[in-house]
């Protein structure tokens, strides 16, 4: 286990945050769960850049941090996004450490505008340029057009000469369930690993069926209401059979498994989708660890304002990270 963790306990001002975001949150996805996926669809695309505003206004971007936008065609498609860093050129040479982002969404909202704070901050600590992934999302587009996006992502960073051990991934939230997809892909491909995962309170059950269980049982999320993020991801999946490989991405034994950091906020409705992707990476042989953040809701690394715990974490994942590229902390 990483040095300073775990905390016992949150701030009193991420608690009284998290109750804050509570109130606010759960009525506005309620809205837009409402009624079946036609009224879902309009309400989604109508809320879409009001909330995208939102979250970058309260995930603001450190000072010195450069971004330049990437729009690249490949033979299977176009791969768009944005090179993120701390200071200097954004775009780095083919020999140095990058990371791979896949920002959460839940395959409908958000962006790598919206997830650019955390990005910055994430190159910041590790001293690295990261290319974020500006996916296709519902319901404009659907399963798997956003895994598809992932995979191409990687590939491209591959035939700019990045070599996989000095590429890390990292994601949150759906991004999540797409870098669990992209490894399952690399297997099948025979395609050589990234060195390392980290994941922020990522997505493994896309029915959600985990979600709406933890949350019968009485857990209360201060962001996620589980009944109507389950239909607002229904915009994504639509009628992806649940068994569906790439819905429920199955692990076996054998497969090349990069060193995973999993972080997951103890308030968080998909904290049992964290478990489970634990457990199923270890079942597999993986080498994954698992830290549980006291009183943190949903991603709460994107908000270095609310809470110290989003600062603590980010440094234990650049460390994480760091150690798997093999070169000592920042």
């Amino acid at each position: 286990m990483m040095p300073g963790y775990p905390i016992p306990r949150a701030s009193l001002r991420a608690r009284a945050v998290n109750g804050c975001l509570s109130r606010l949150a759960h009525p506005l996805m309620g809205a837009a769960g409402l009624g079946g996926s036609a009224p879902a669809a309009r309400v989604v695309s109508v809320m879409r850049s009001g909330l995208n505003q939102s979250l970058a206004a309260v995930s603001p971007v450190p000072d010195g941090t450069v971004v330049e936008p990437v729009r690249a065609l490949t033979d299977t498609g176009q791969v768009r996004g944005e090179w993120v860093t701390h200071a200097g050129p954004a775009r780095p040479a083919p020999t140095e450490t990058v990371i791979y982002y896949l920002h959460g969404s839940g395959y409908v909202v958000c962006s790598p505008r919206t997830h650019r704070g955390l990005v910055a901050r994430l190159s910041r600590r590790t001293g690295w340029s990261a290319f974020s992934l500006d996916y296709r999302l519902g319901p404009e587009y659907t399963f798997p057009s956003a895994g598809d996006d992932a995979i191409r992502g990687y590939h491209w960073l591959l035939d700019r000469g990045h070599r996989p051990e000095s590429i890390i991934v990292a994601g949150d939230s759906a991004g999540g369930h797409m870098a669990l997809d992209l490894i399952a892909d690399n297997t099948r491909r025979a395609i050589p690993q990234p060195a390392g995962l980290v994941l922020f309170s990522p997505l493994y059950d896309p029915t959600f069926e985990l979600a709406r269980a933890s949350q019968r049982r009485g857990v209360r999320d201060p962001l996620i209401d589980a009944d109507a993020a389950q239909r607002i991801l229904q915009l994504y999946t639509r009628d992806a059979p649940a068994d569906h490989p790439r819905m429920r991405i199955a692990l076996q034994r054998g497969m090349a498994l990069p060193p995973t950091l999993i972080q997951v906020g103890a308030l968080e409705v998909m904290g049992d989708d964290a478990r489970a992707m634990h457990r199923a990476l270890r079942a597999a042989g993986g080498d994954a660890r698992l830290q549980e953040w006291p009183d943190q809701g949903h991603v709460f690394q994107m908000f270095p304002l609310f809470s110290g715990e989003s600062r603590h974490a980010l440094r234990e994942a650049a460390g994480f990270m760091r150690s798997m590229a093999g070169t000592p902390p920042l």
